[in-house]
C-alpha cells in the first residue's frame, strides 16, 4: 500500500484542492482549504453533559494522528449516559477540525453527543426522540456540536461548503450533526 488509509485520503484531498486552484475561479477557496489541511491540527472541545473541556493537538507536525490525543478525545466523547468509551473515527475529528478552520479556527465546540452506546440509543428511541436506530453515533462516526458565538446556521453552511460528510441541521435545538459517512444533508 503506497499510503496508509488516512494518508491516502489526505493526499487525495490536497490533490483535488490543488486541481481546483489551478483550474481558476476557485483559487481563494482552494487556498483557504489547503491551509486548513495543514498537518498539525488542534481542537477545543467542551462537553455540555459532563462539563469537561479539552484543548488538544491531535495531529503532529508531519500530519500523523497522535494516539494519546485520540485516546483523550475518545474519553471526552464517551457516552455520557453509560460512561462507555468507544474509538471515535479520526476522519470525524478531521472533519470537525476542517470546519473549525473554515470558520477561522480556534473555536471551542460545545459537544452535545459523541459516541452513543447501544443501550442509550435504545432508550432514546423508546422515549420517542428522533434518533436513528443505526446511528453513526453508535460506531463513533458522528458528533453533534454547537458554536454559541457563531450559531448553528453558520456552522451548517461551513460544513456543507466542505462537502465531506453528513451534515444534519437542527435549528430548534441549535446544533449541527457532523459525521464521516458519505456527503449528504438534512
Amino acid at each position: 500500500m503506497l499510503f496508509p488509509p488516512s494518508g491516502r485520503r489526505s493526499f487525495l484531498k490536497r490533490s483535488l484542492l490543488a486541481t481546483v486552484a489551478l483550474g481558476g475561479g476557485g483559487l481563494a477557496w482552494a487556498h483557504e482549504l489547503l491551509a486548513a489541511v495543514r498537518p498539525a491540527r488542534r481542537l477545543a472541545l467542551y462537553h455540555l453533559h459532563t462539563g469537561e473541556r479539552l484543548t488538544i493537538t491531535f495531529r503532529d507536525p508531519r500530519g500523523n494522528h497522535i494516539p494519546s490525543a485520540l485516546a483523550e478525545i475518545n474519553r471526552l466523547l464517551r457516552c455520557h449516559h453509560t460512561g462507555e468509551i468507544h474509538p471515535i473515527d479520526p476522519e470525524t475529528i478531521d472533519y470537525l477540525s476542517l470546519v473549525d478552520s473554515k470558520l477561522g479556527g480556534g473555536n471551542e465546540f460545545h459537544i452535545i453527543s459523541g459516541y452513543r452506546s447501544p443501550a442509550y440509543n435504545r432508550r432514546l428511541l423508546r422515549e420517542g426522540r428522533q434518533v436513528a436506530p443505526r446511528s453513526l453515533h453508535l460506531t463513533g462516526r458522528a458528533i453533534d456540536v454547537r458554536l454559541p458565538k457563531i450559531g448553528a446556521a453558520t456552522l451548517r453552511r461551513a460544513a456543507l461548503d466542505l462537502k465531506l460528510g453528513g451534515v444534519g441541521y437542527y435549528p430548534r435545538s441549535g446544533f449541527v450533526h457532523l459525521d464521516s459517512g458519505p456527503f449528504r444533508s438534512w
